[in-house]
């Protein structure tokens, strides 16, 4: 019986501290994106619209929902037939990503949207809902502009990490109050590096997409410039 309870403690601290790794270790899974979940998506969604006529499994969105927010994977739609569950990192799940398609009406793709952006975004719209008005800082665009981050009380700027680069991209703002990610820099780089075939006045988009596991998450369309070939926002 002694031994019972001088076992007991030792028992009972390594259950505690079992149980405080086993989010932490969760917390990291939930936040990495692997191959091996996007293709057990991408199966699991080629297999629902192969035997449903071609329709997918998404959710419903508003007609003027941006493109790449737009088709959301409804889970509910493909678990537990075709996986057992949603991926770990899916917001499904606690993870920090959604998972989305695009070519939907070519070829469906399986994409990761990074929703840390969007945490970013909420957070700066209450404070200039605070505020009653936006404290614009410089026009960017026809109908883009930068922001006094200071004047809404960050001591620095907020910036969302790139899922391309990892390099910083900063928030900006239109003139109806709406706050995107911008990407210009993302899409210099790809332009520079690659051989991207793309016209003035395209959405130009789709070639940080192409080659990646990621959608460019909360942005305004671009395009390049005529003269410079370097990438504008797309005016319409």
């Amino acid at each position: 019986m002694r031994k019972l309870f001088v076992l007991l403690p030792c028992i009972l601290l390594v259950l505690i501290l079992s149980g405080c790794m086993y989010p932490e270790e969760n917390l990291a899974q939930n936040r990495i994106p692997h191959e091996v979940q996007l293709e057990s998506v991408q199966k699991a969604v080629d297999g629902f619209r192969e035997d449903n006529s071609g329709i997918l499994p998404i959710k419903t969105k508003e007609a003027d929902t941006p493109i790449y927010e737009k088709y959301l994977i409804d889970f509910q739609r493909i678990v537990p037939r075709y996986m057992p569950e949603p991926p770990g990192n899916a917001f499904e799940s606690g993870g920090i990503f959604q998972y989305v398609l695009v070519d939907v009406e070519t070829k469906p793709t399986v994409k990761l949207l990074d929703l840390r952006m969007a945490e970013t975004i909420r957070d700066i719209k209450l404070r200039i809902k605070a505020k009653k008005y936006p404290p614009f800082k410089k026009q960017i665009g026809k109908n883009a502009f930068t922001l006094d981050f200071k004047k809404l009380g960050y001591k620095e700027a907020p910036a969302a990490a790139s899922p391309y680069t990892g390099a910083n991209l900063p928030f900006i703002i239109t003139g109806d109050g709406d706050v995107y990610v911008d990407y210009r820099s993302d899409l210099y780089q790809k332009l520079k590096d690659g051989d991207e075939d793309v016209s003035p006045g395209e959405d130009i988009r789709h070639i940080l997409v192409e080659d990646s596991q990621f959608v460019p998450g909360f942005s305004l369309p671009y395009t390049i410039d005529e003269e410079t070939g370097e990438p504008i926002f797309l005016e319409k």
